[in-house]
Order: structure tokens, then sequence, then C-alpha cells
């Protein structure tokens, strides 16, 4: 009786039907996910419970009003592009570049309306923003 010694062949391992499996299954999740809108939520900004303001002694304030108008320390600006406003806040500061600038937006304007004073401080060199915030026990302005 001869005795051979057969070699023994390794498993091999096939990847292809687990990655057909997993691309069937991912398209599947992708094909039933349902994607939720966030643009309606409602937010409610936060109040400072600041008791005093801090004084800043170059400061700047810009007030919006709801339909889009600005003053810069309560001088109107003539229209309401960036340019002008960026122009009027860089008089303002006289130069100095360390100025503090103080946004006081109406509860009803527009959050463009913001950007844009925030765009035109940014044009006039001012990068010290701050935004006036209620305060929740006297009901002024305060930062």
């Amino acid at each position: 009786m001869r005795f051979t010694h057969r070699r023994s062949e390794e498993p091999e391992i096939n990847l292809i039907p687990f990655i057909d499996v997993l691309l069937v299954v991912l398209i599947f999740l992708m094909l039933t996910t349902t994607y939720s809108k966030f643009t309606e939520l409602k937010v409610n900004l936060p109040v400072a419970d600041a008791e005093r303001s801090r004084d800043y002694p170059k400061e700047i304030i810009v007030s919006v009003a709801g339909d889009g108008r600005y003053a810069v320390n309560r001088k109107p600006v003539e229209g309401r592009s960036i340019e002008l406003l960026a122009a009027e806040l860089a008089a303002a500061a006289a130069g100095e570049k360390d100025r503090m600038v103080i946004i006081s937006a109406d509860a009803t304007a527009a959050h463009q309306s913001v950007i844009n004073v925030m765009d035109a401080a940014r044009r006039a060199g001012l990068s010290q923003l701050t935004f006036a915030t209620q305060s929740s026990r006297s009901g002024g302005d305060s930062n």
C-alpha cells in the first residue's frame, strides 16, 4: 500500500459576493433615508444678564433699523450700500483700527442688514465687533 501525501490547498476567501451584498445594502439605505429640513426650526436668541454694559472709549455704535436703514454713532447713513457704510465706518474710526464696533440691530431687521454691517466693518479694517443685547432685567440695551 502506497500512501502519498497530497499537498493541502489553502482555502480561498472570495470577497466579491460580500462586496455585492454590501453595495445592495448601501443602495437600499440611500433610497430609504429621509432628509429633514432644518430651516423650519424655531430659534430663541439668548438674552444677556449683564447688569452694566462695559464702556468702550473707542466705540462706534452702528444702529440697524427694521427697514434696513443704518446709523453710525446716531448719524444716519445716506443709502444702504456696503460701500457707503464702510466709508462712514472708516470716517468714524478716524484711522484707528482698534475701535470697537457695536452692532445694535432692531429685532425685525433682516439678517442680511446685520451681515452688511459686518462686511462693511471688515472693509473698513475694523476687526473688533460685538452685538448689543437686551437685558433680561431692565429691558434696555447693553453689551
